[in-house]
């Protein structure tokens, strides 16, 4: 996963830093795993405008995802590793032995040829997914379940990974990316390894225009808004602002937003590093 940087021949090209997506293996997607996918530029049914500074962006399709893996007992041959633009990680194409094919999360690692399997009695390889009961521990994984049969739903974006810390009772006990630590039913199931993509979080678009082709307009500061629409608009000149606030009026730093009654409290052991 390496990056690419650029000579400043230009103030755009200055501090650009992209991948350089040599794990890309084509740029022609499956066409019986795409959707399309309909973009409303943050507007309702009636054409108002419900969510600012959404719009615009270059045209894509959806990638159908297989986040349950629950094809047990069949193992399948990765065929191509390829770009997505609805994610920060890459996909893997499979080939399953039975002529099925599917999209899966491509962990790190993962190569063209390979051989992955889901369900019980795997062995823990990169890629292959597993029932917490029986991943060893220590064992870093993504792509895990919240509930038996749900499908994937931690531990799914670049670089990303969880590690298996122990066992208790029905429970796993997990420390995910955040620095939490939680209990998941055992019976859930999760995939060996980590996310591929990992240095995404290095990449600098180098130019706004770039963020257009994301779909994202020019977002406006509060403290440069007048007193009607924001809390921390207002003053004469080029006033500080105050308390640091949202459009709704709520602090920004340091104020808790979780309820105190949120039912999935219960499994949480320690809660995420500040």
């Amino acid at each position: 996963m390496a990056l690419k940087k650029f000579k400043p021949t230009t103030s755009s090209q200055r501090f650009k830093v992209i991948s350089a997506f040599d794990e890309i293996t084509t740029d022609k997607p499956e066409k019986s795993l795409l959707d399309t996918q309909k973009r409303s530029g943050g507007r309702n049914n009636e054409g108002k405008m419900t969510m600012r500074y959404m719009g615009g962006g270059h045209k894509k399709k959806y990638r159908i995802i297989d986040f349950k893996r629950d094809k047990d007992g069949i193992p399948a041959v990765i065929k191509t590793v390829e770009y997505d633009p609805n994610r920060s990680a890459r996909i893997a194409l499979v080939y399953y032995a039975d002529g099925e094919k599917r999209y899966i999360i491509a962990p790190k690692g993962i190569k063209v040829g390979q051989t992955i399997q889901s369900g019980k009695g795997v062995s823990p390889d990169v890629g292959n997914t597993l029932y917490l009961s029986e991943i060893p521990f220590g064992t870093l994984i993504h792509n895990i379940e919240l509930r038996p049969g749900q499908g994937g739903k931690m531990a799914r974006s670049a670089g990303s990974y969880a590690q298996l810390m122990s066992r208790d009772g029905k429970f796993a006990i997990l420390k995910l990316p955040s620095g939490e630590t939680r209990m998941i039913l055992q019976k859930c199931k999760a995939t060996i390894g980590i996310v591929s993509n990992m240095d995404h979080s290095l990449e600098t678009s180098g130019k706004a225009g770039r963020s257009r082709w994301l779909g994202r307009r020019p977002r406006v500061r509060g403290v440069v808004m007048n007193p009607v629409d924001h809390p921390m608009g207002g003053g004469e000149g080029r006033a500080s602002g105050g308390l640091p606030r949202s459009r709704k009026g709520l602090p920004a730093k340091g104020y808790k937003t979780r309820s105190k009654k949120k039912a999935s409290s219960k499994y949480i052991i320690e809660r995420r590093k500040k």
